[in-house]
């Protein structure tokens, strides 16, 4: 145990200690039981790195070292009672400064993967990140599992290790639909190029659970967190989350919110814990079809879109205005704040809503001129 002159000023103690103290992976501050004694030992860890310092919690039972040892009481007993200055659940800049430093000097990385088939989602969402909880809704039958199978192959092919959980859809379906978007034109009519994209296809890294219909998210979560740990997983797909919940009579809606709400912030968890970013799909309310989805018309309570970094609803329009459109909108995005919408156009053939690239036509003076397709 060091001991200072108790007449020098503890705020002034002189530098040249301080490197005879570094070869301590421990140091335990014990000063006086009172405000300034309590901010002194705020100001020593801070010289001395706050990770491995503790202290004595200042308090009437914890006088100062001399005074305990007058009374007699176990000083032992009281110095096994010290806690560290830095909680493990709070943080300093201090110890953020590089991690700072490292995302400005990366910021394109730090951004996500951008998607090559939706330019419009990376000047909104800038990219696909991990650590991140999407929502994705939109009224029955306006091609939500369509959508986020194209989505999500877009970013498979670029390496994003996925794992699909389809509660609704068979995975065969589901890898039919897959295989086709990747191929760009349907194989039942051109079978002899099934075995080209199949290979093609089995090189992604693209997983499926073999769960269908209603599931505990015991052991939902326990297949999730045993796939990242063995396959890298880095984005994760439930679709969709009622069809896992399942309907039970004997449940009232209150239960029912209620479990929703326990599910969602178990996946919450997860993607924070696992740096995994997760997608849910989640039907909305029944609303009327003339009425625009709102992160309100998620289904359930108000936790699925307050835990959610990014929602995004399929607007369809196409039944309810003459000329009504279907698109995107991106009505949460925490990371930016940018909202604002993608129009969708489904070609038939490829089962894709891939955006259409701009084409180049020649000019009189041979120069190329770039074509948008009117939307």
């Amino acid at each position: 145990m060091l001991r200072w002159n108790r007449w020098r000023r503890l705020d002034s103690h002189p530098k040249q200690c301080l490197p005879g103290l570094e070869r301590f992976q421990k140091l335990t501050l014990w000063f006086n039981y009172d405000t300034a004694g309590w901010d002194i030992a705020r100001n020593y860890a801070r010289k001395l790195e706050e990770r491995r310092c503790m202290f004595v919690r200042p308090t009437d039972a914890h006088p100062t070292p001399a005074k305990a040892l007058g009374l007699g009481l176990d000083l032992k007993l009281i110095y096994g009672k010290a806690q560290p200055i830095l909680h493990q659940s709070i943080t300093t800049f201090h110890s953020l400064r590089q991690d700072v430093l490292s995302e400005l000097q990366n910021i394109d990385k730090v951004q996500g993967v951008k998607w090559r088939r939706y330019p419009t989602l990376n000047k909104l969402l800038k990219g696909h990140r991990k650590g991140e909880l999407t929502v994705l809704t939109g009224p029955t039958g306006c091609g939500k599992t369509t959508f986020m199978s194209d989505y999500s192959l877009d970013l498979a092919l670029q390496g994003v290790s996925t794992l699909w959980g389809s509660f609704e859809i068979r995975n065969t379906r589901l890898a039919t639909t897959l295989l086709r978007q990747m191929a760009g034109r349907p194989l039942d009519v051109n079978l002899s190029e099934f075995d080209h994209w199949a290979d093609e296809f089995e090189q992604l890294p693209v997983y499926f659970m073999t769960f269908h219909g209603q599931q505990p998210i015991k052991v939902v979560m326990d297949a999730i967190e045993h796939a990242q740990y063995v396959h890298d997983i880095q984005h994760v797909i439930i679709d969709n989350l009622q069809f896992m919940m399942g309907v039970s009579e004997e449940s009232k809606h209150l239960d029912r919110y209620w479990k929703q709400d326990a599910i969602i912030a178990s996946f919450r968890t997860f993607a924070t814990r696992k740096n995994c970013h997760v997608t849910l799909v989640i039907h909305p309310r029944k609303e009327r079809d003339t009425d625009d989805l709102t992160t309100s018309s998620i289904f359930g309570g108000a936790k699925a879109s307050q835990e959610a970094d990014n929602v995004l609803i399929i607007q369809d329009k196409r039944l309810t205005s003459v000329r009504g459109k279907k698109y995107l909108q991106i009505a949460k995005n925490r990371y930016s704040g940018d909202l604002g919408i993608m129009p969708l156009d489904f070609d038939k053939l490829s089962l894709s809503y891939a955006q259409k690239r701009k084409k180049t036509e020649p000019t009189a003076g041979g120069e190329s001129l770039e074509l948008v397709p009117s939307q």
